[in-house]
């Protein structure tokens, strides 16, 4: 299995989104580790992890690979913090483990009882036909945080050229991302939030920016899970964790910091 442990301090692990790999978030990596020790993996499925996925265990197959990932770290717990669809995994790890949870962080994560549009749920039964046209509407779903992020030009063309290389390192694979969403439709998010028992931050961007997840179904986490709280990361929409690196760094450092958590 792939890992990738960065930094020193409080251990933290980074789940990654639908797209299951982690250099998508490696600005986000890059900050977090100045404040924490970082591990974080491909998840399993995808050529790089060297992990294969079980059809038969759904999303426990990456509640696993995080359990794993502590073990081969030496880490007897963790704070918790998953990227979209990595914040559904990371709910189950703190429902699952809560003895491997110090602190649970979902960041523009899919609510509890949020599925996908009926259109995307045709894209994902035969991913292979409709890549296509998920790939030509991913512009319009995502211009206007990336304006509102990079209101210069040439920082939003950084970045894009930036998302650009980690996709010719490592292209996407649609079959899996479909399978990932196909998933969320069969988790039992409700169920997962009443077993939580560690202190949680919901992390989203602002309401009319995230055209990914609505805001309004990742809030819905705070009725659900005790001792939870919300917190916005400005001028963004579902990227935030990679277009706003430092200040959703800082989020997050001030609320697992916020007990005085040492590292194992």
């Amino acid at each position: 299995m792939r890992i990738i442990d960065q930094g020193s301090g409080t251990p933290l692990v980074l789940i990654p989104g639908i797209q299951g790999r982690w250099g998508d978030l490696r600005p986000a990596v890059d900050m977090l580790s100045r404040s924490f020790r970082v591990i974080t993996f491909p998840l399993c499925g995808e050529r790089t992890s060297d992990v294969p996925f079980d059809r038969a265990r759904g999303l426990d197959n990456y509640v696993a690979q995080t359990v794993e990932a502590l073990d081969h770290a030496g880490v007897d717990d963790a704070a918790i913090c998953g990227i979209s669809f990595g914040g559904i995994v990371a709910l189950r790890v703190a429902a699952a483990h809560p003895e491997r949870t110090r602190a649970l962080v979902l960041a523009s994560t899919p609510g509890p009882t949020w599925r996908p549009c009926r259109r995307h749920e045709l894209y994902a039964s035969a991913p292979g036909f409709f890549a296509p046209l998920f790939v030509a509407e991913t512009p319009w779903r995502l211009w206007a945080e990336l304006a509102s992020t990079f209101p210069d030009l040439e920082a939003r063309a950084h970045f894009v050229r930036s998302q650009l290389r980690v996709l010719l390192d490592a292209p996407l694979s649609f079959t899996r991302m479909a399978e990932r969403a196909r998933l969320i439709s069969m988790t039992n998010r409700v169920a997962d939030c009443a077993r939580v028992m560690a202190r949680t931050l919901v992390v989203t961007g602002e309401p009319d920016l995230d055209r990914v997840v609505p805001v309004d179904s990742s809030i819905q986490y705070l009725r659900l899970i005790r001792d939870s709280r919300a917190a916005v990361l400005e001028r963004t929409g579902h990227l935030g964790s990679i277009t706003r690196p430092e200040a959703f760094a800082t989020i997050v450092r001030d609320f697992v910091g916020s007990d005085r958590l040492v590292a194992a």
